[in-house]
């Protein structure tokens, strides 16, 4: 009819930037068309999304109803599947993440090719990497992958750096955060320099179990390369140096932890 056309000439775009107000649904209770019961929809899944990022960002009580505002107004939430690369340096800058349920990798890459972890994030995790346009200091690309289905918003980079010039708690945060992020990265770095492979291959598969709940794992040897910035042929040679020691049993796909213990052991 003429009433949807208009509305979908003159809501689409409000819901879609979340600034739908009151008004809006009062005419579409009146008209009552299949069409605003797709709005009323769309706007009450909008509601609650925004609802539970206020319960998931730490410093949102610290924010005044302005800067609030202006980051539902904003805020993009995501669904991406395992694999799917968020961000990486030859992108535009992302935004922040704050991650809802799921698990997210952020490696460097090298010249040759070679991937390593420097850090991974989790549920309620906030990754600061992704909007490094907002740190001029940074001078080393990220990449930002799914390690599972993840649920997630980002904050766009230019509004949360705008809130953090103004709003003294939300810089204090996220020095803080960066603070964090940078002793992750200068462990990572003594691991490598003073620990060796076979030490540094048993924490993995000991922080693995502690992720899967489970210790049989669904991860294949280049996976695990990629993580420890290492070669998939070396990964074989060790697992199954770790196999004729009786501490992992092989198969296709699957690594299985037979001696948790021995493991441990070897890590210290």
């Amino acid at each position: 009819s003429g009433y949807n056309f208009y509305f979908l000439r003159k809501v689409s775009p409000i819901i879609d930037n979340r600034t739908l107000d009151g008004n809006f649904c009062l005419l579409c209770f009146l008209y009552k068309s299949d069409f605003c019961d797709t709005i009323n929809r769309k706007y009450r899944h909008t509601r609650i999304a925004i609802m539970e990022f206020q319960n998931y960002f730490p410093i949102w009580d610290k924010l005044n109803k302005a800067e609030q505002d202006r980051i539902t107004d904003n805020l993009i939430t995501r669904k991406v599947t395992k694999g799917t690369v968020i961000h990486n340096g030859s992108m535009e800058c992302t935004g922040l993440l704050l991650i809802k349920t799921g698990q997210l990798r952020a490696y460097i890459l090298s010249d040759e090719g070679r991937e390593i972890t420097i850090y991974r994030l989790f549920d309620r995790d906030m990754c600061l990497f992704s909007a490094s346009c907002i740190m001029r200091s940074i001078q080393f690309d990220i990449t930002i992958e799914a390690e599972k289905d993840t649920d997630l918003w980002i904050i766009p980079a230019e509004l949360y750096q705008s809130i953090m010039k103004e709003s003294a708690p939300v810089a204090n945060y996220t020095n803080e955060l960066m603070a964090t992020r940078f002793s992750d990265v200068m462990w990572l770095i003594e691991q490598i320099m003073w620990k060796s492979l076979d030490k540094r291959l048993a924490e993995f598969l000991l922080e693995e179990i502690s992720i899967e709940g489970t210790e049989k794992l669904k991860i294949t040897h280049e996976t695990i390369a990629n993580h420890l910035g290492s070669h998939r042929e070396v990964m074989t040679r060790m697992l199954k140096y770790f196999q004729n020691e009786g501490m992992v049993k092989l198969s296709r796909g699957m690594i299985e932890i037979t001696d948790s213990e021995k493991l441990e052991s070897l890590n210290k």
